[in-house]
């Protein structure tokens, strides 16, 4: 037996670090919705018993480093499955990029282990699972739009922000989530106002959205990192009504409102970085068949 899931990429639209926990984590508060960016996940039952990754892309691990395979595992172990599982990763979200592509996978995976192996789960239980794997999991295993707190497992949905388009560039550079927070002076930088951007959401009011967007981390990445703060300067001066980087980096986004203008920004980031995406918000979330 075969199963398809997709695993779309997610962007923060508002991202505030408040404090570092006694765990070790940090508090944050962040506006994040999915996009019409994914992974393709094909999972495949195994009589063998055994948990297998199979995918072309040379950034994907194979073994028990993919968040997917944590999440096949964990499953497995909990509910005492003894079938095994092949999962294909045809990858379309760009690697260690600020766009969750691995949570996404492991959400998927999680989702469709929840009808391949028959376990009856909600999506509630699930995601409560996905936090054990990754601070991210939890809001993927949902997909929409969403207020998470907490390390980010803490989901509270809102509705779908205004129809806009979103253009998304990645530059050829990796960045380190934790090089990233390990810098991150909080005294020290501007806060985004999270609170503004669920409102404006709430009101479906674009202006007010593409006003608030705020990434505490910026104030970070921007200074290790210029190729970062080059792509934003060339969004903005292709028209983009608002531009921010995604997550810890290094992706950034514009967001418009107009077609003419999202093909604008297209056409003129393909001169100078080879993986650029025009795609929606999709803004909903993921429901159970």
């Amino acid at each position: 037996m075969r199963l398809l899931e997709k695993a779309p990429a997610k962007i923060n639209l508002s991202l505030d670090v408040l404090h570092k926990r006694p765990d070790g984590y940090h508090e944050v508060e962040m506006v994040m919705t999915t996009i019409d960016l994914a992974d393709r996940i094909e999972l495949s039952e195994r009589k063998d018993g055994q948990i297998r990754i199979i995918s072309h892309s040379r950034y994907v691990p194979d073994d028990n480093r993919n968040l997917a395979y944590q999440a096949a595992a964990l499953l497995k172990e909990r509910y005492k499955v003894q079938k095994g599982v092949s999962i294909a990763i045809t990858k379309m979200i760009p690697v260690a990029a600020g766009l969750a592509g691995g949570s996404s996978d492991a959400a998927a995976t999680l989702r469709g282990l929840n009808k391949l192996w028959k376990l009856d789960l909600s999506l509630d239980e699930l995601a409560r699972i996905g936090a054990e794997i990754g601070s991210d999991v939890s809001f993927c295993v949902y997909g929409g739009t969403a207020l998470a707190t907490g390390r980010g497992e803490i989901i509270k949905h809102i509705p779908a922000p205004p129809h806009c388009w979103v253009v998304l560039a990645k530059p050829t550079i990796g960045v380190s989530t934790a090089e990233i927070y390990n810098n991150l002076h909080l005294d020290k930088v501007s806060h985004p106002d999270v609170k503004g951007m669920v409102e404006a959401i709430h009101e479906n009011d674009y202006d007010k959205m593409i006003s608030l967007v705020g990434n505490v981390l910026e104030s970070v990445t921007l200074k290790l990192y210029p190729e970062v703060s080059h792509i934003k300067d060339q969004m903005k001066r292709f028209g983009a009504d608002a531009v921010l980087m995604s997550g810890s980096g290094p992706t950034v986004f514009g967001i418009v409102e107009y077609d003419s203008r999202m093909h604008r920004m297209y056409n003129g980031l393909r001169g100078f970085c080879d993986q650029v995406f025009a795609v929606r918000i999709l803004g909903e979330r993921n429901a159970l068949d």
